[in-house]
């Protein structure tokens, strides 16, 4: 990945003349079977300027209480397009579709207008869990019925499409456009990805420049992302697995208390019997890292960085440090 983007061909992307940009974007498209793609830094700006670009101020946005676009993103639905958010509150991060029906305002001079459904898959703050693609289809039929566009925040589509088998065009085609991220799982240094029709690319690309997105020879980072998507999706059926195990070892360890049925992809939530803040100063005396999530609440992600010997070793200084 470093010697592509060392040897990257380079251009000017704001006057759309970057040719790896150019290659990275239309490679996207057509693997998710979309119009178009456009390329920018962060996961955060590809959902807001998504959101800016499909909405009206005053408009409602339904979206799941827990979701990443409301609660990792610095108030940006509001701040940035005035929307209305409408929280779900879920147990997975799967709002059903007759909830999404009962949560759409009707018609009314004094009632904000919803217009745009948000779903999040895989749901990070859930655990990684995975949204059954067959209730995604119900709330499409919910948001066709009443005209509502129906937005992806799909940052680890990649590790849906890993652990279902299904394609990237099937697990995207419910949704009006849709994001997903190159770093992460995928091991890019930096970057996330819009994808949808054409025309909506167009107006996103001035929402970009707007946000302070547009780059100029970013062909160097752009390959990194061109160089993850082509060899780095297969292999993540290694992250899937080594945090099963890695969940099932934190679970023999008195200190964690992992949800089993909640680790379907590279995520890992456990539960502590301190306060996370104290476990943590502990892990990071014996050399592991981990992030909090909750007051007694610690996120685990396993990736291509962390291969099975490191997640082993983990388990053995974390073994040490609290116990059996």
């Amino acid at each position: 990945m470093r010697q592509a983007m060392a040897n990257a061909e380079v251009g000017d992307d704001v006057f759309g003349d970057d040719p790896t940009v150019i290659e990275l974007e239309q490679y996207i498209a057509q693997l998710f079977g979309r119009e178009a793609a456009l390329y920018v830094p962060s996961g955060t700006m590809a959902n807001q300027v998504t959101l800016k670009t499909i909405s009206q101020r005053g408009w409602e946005l339904i979206c799941e209480r827990e979701c990443h676009i409301v609660n990792y993103e610095c108030g940006g639905p509001a701040v940035h397009s005035g929307l209305l958010v409408n929280f779900i509150t879920t147990d997975k991060g799967m709002i059903p579709a007759e909830v999404v029906r009962k949560s759409v305002r009707s018609k009314n001079l004094h009632h904000p207008e919803t217009k745009i459904v948000a779903l999040e898959n895989t749901h990070n703050h859930h655990g990684g869990t995975i949204l059954p693609q067959d209730e995604i289809l119900a709330v499409r039929k919910v948001c066709d019925e009443f005209g509502l566009n129906l937005h992806l925040d799909g940052a680890r589509i990649w590790n849906v499409h890993v652990a279902t088998g299904i394609s990237l065009p099937e697990l995207t085609k419910p949704f009006d456009q849709f994001t997903c991220c190159l770093s992460k799982g995928l091991g890019a240094p930096i970057g996330s990805m819009i994808v949808g029709s054409r025309e909506f690319i167009e107006k996103a690309r001035r929402e970009r420049k707007l946000f302070g997105g547009a780059m100029r020879q970013v062909g160097i980072i752009a390959a990194a992302g061109l160089y993850a998507v082509k060899n780095n999706i297969a292999r993540m059926s290694e992250d899937h697995a080594n945090a099963k195990t890695l969940a099932e070892k934190l679970n023999q360890i008195g200190m964690f208390s992992v949800d089993m049925n909640r680790v379907q992809t590279n995520i890992i939530l456990a539960n502590t019997k301190e306060p996370a803040a104290n476990v943590l100063e502990k892990m990071k005396q014996v050399g592991v890292l981990a992030v909090p999530f909750g007051p007694k609440l610690i996120r685990f992600v396993t990736h291509l960085d962390a291969p099975r010997a490191d997640c082993e070793e983990a388990v053995g200084r974390l073994s040490e440090a609290f116990g059996k």
